[in-house]
């Protein structure tokens, strides 16, 4: 049964995991520097302020922290504003939802001044009742808080709610909170397929058959 959803949007909604991979890159490169191989994955597990302190000493950069952050954060705010597309099949499956009346919530680790911006652009936000943010709950995708306030905010049971998420800590998480979860494929979770694969209730490597899900769905008690 499926009486609610609630969509991730970095990896789920949105193509938007390249400007994070390559942030550094793109940003050296604007300074006409070039990039080290794998810089990517290093600063990935960073925040933008402990990036900043490693592009300033491996660099040599002569900007302050501070004005480091802001240029990467003006990066990624044009990127969402301007730049990043819908996932294939997006559109399609969210007007299907909304056409049986299943009613939907965001609930994102990233920034709702991003994510707002591409969905509005995208015209899609309007298929949304909610946005929740981790930073705004207190917690992040490891702790289930997220997904009961979502649920909250749909009047729905976590057994008859849907979650929609594309990395593994994620599913995990609403999985064991008494949520039914649709793993959505992204590159950047390549090293956890398998674990996603097993985890995930329903497996959606695109949104290409909204058929298919809705039977499966349906079919879950």
């Amino acid at each position: 049964m499926i009486r609610g959803a609630i969509f991730d949007v970095d990896g789920v909604l949105l193509n938007s995991m390249p400007v994070w991979e390559n942030l550094g890159e793109l940003y050296l490169n604007s300074l006409g520097k070039e990039a080290e191989r794998g810089l990517g994955d290093i600063l990935f597990a960073m925040s933008l302020e402990e990036g900043a302190d490693y592009l300033i000493s491996r660099y040599g950069l002569q900007k302050t922290r501070e004005e480091i952050v802001e240029d990467l954060t003006r990066e990624v705010r044009d990127f969402y504003a301007e730049k990043v597309p819908l996932k294939e099949g997006v559109r399609q499956f969210l007007y299907e939802l909304n056409e049986k009346k299943i009613p939907m919530v965001i609930a994102t680790s990233g920034d709702r001044k991003n994510a707002e911006a591409a969905l509005k652009r995208l015209k899609v936000l309007n298929y949304f009742q909610a946005v929740f943010t981790c930073s705004e709950i207190g917690s992040g995708k490891n702790q289930p808080d997220i997904y009961l306030a979502a649920a909250l905010q749909l009047d729905t049971e976590p057994s008859d709610t849907w979650v929609f998420e594309d990395a593994f800590h994620a599913i995990r998480t609403a999985k064991s909170a008494g949520f039914k979860t649709a793993a959505v494929y992204d590159s950047s979770n390549d090293k956890d397929l398998a674990q996603i694969w097993n985890t995930a209730d329903i497996y959606l490597p695109e949104f290409a058959d909204f058929n298919i899900f809705w039977k499966r769905a349906c079919e879950m008690k």
